[in-house]
């Protein structure tokens, strides 16, 4: 029986290529050069650490790596910008988390709008990922139109394609 898994995942390796990318152009950047600002990537942690003089220059510095990450085709919304900076002596410092996994509640919904399609496939949670089974491969495609046509407030991709 054909199966997919839709997952949410973020390479790495990739977003480190994107945080290196970012801080040579703050290194360069003409109204950030010569202030004290870093950006700092926890891997194990999946965060980043933004920290710099002033409020300005922390908003530049987050859409330099947003704009980094967006040309590394790593999906904005991996990213939880709802944190407020936080002063840290005589430093702004911004913590962004990474998004990793489906949390229970975004899966409920995207098996309730799978389910609601009337197409004739079974999702099931898993963990952090969402397995959907079908008869045919077209009923499978037609569930990854419809989660990529949705906004579930998560970045899907589709892994482990099986007929």
């Amino acid at each position: 029986m054909p199966s997919v898994d839709i997952i949410s995942k973020i390479d790495i390796q990739t977003l480190d290529n994107a945080i290196n990318t970012a801080k040579r152009e703050v290194e360069t950047r003409y109204d950030l050069r010569g202030s004290n600002s870093s950006i700092e990537l926890d891997k194990k942690a999946l965060s980043i650490r933004l920290s710099t003089e002033d409020n300005m220059k922390l908003d530049s510095i987050e859409k330099i790596v947003l704009e980094r990450a967006t040309k590394q085709h790593i999906d904005l919304k991996a990213f939880d910008l709802s944190k407020e900076p936080q002063p840290s002596g005589k430093s702004v410092v911004k913590t962004i988390s990474i998004q990793q996994g489906i949390e229970r509640e975004k899966a409920k919904k995207i098996v309730k709008a799978i389910k609601e399609s009337g197409l004739k496939v079974q999702p099931q949670i898993m963990d952090d990922m969402i397995r959907v089974t079908g008869k045919k491969i077209d009923d499978l495609q037609a569930v990854m139109s419809l989660c990529r046509e949705a906004d579930f407030e998560v970045p899907l991709q589709f892994d482990n394609m099986k007929s």
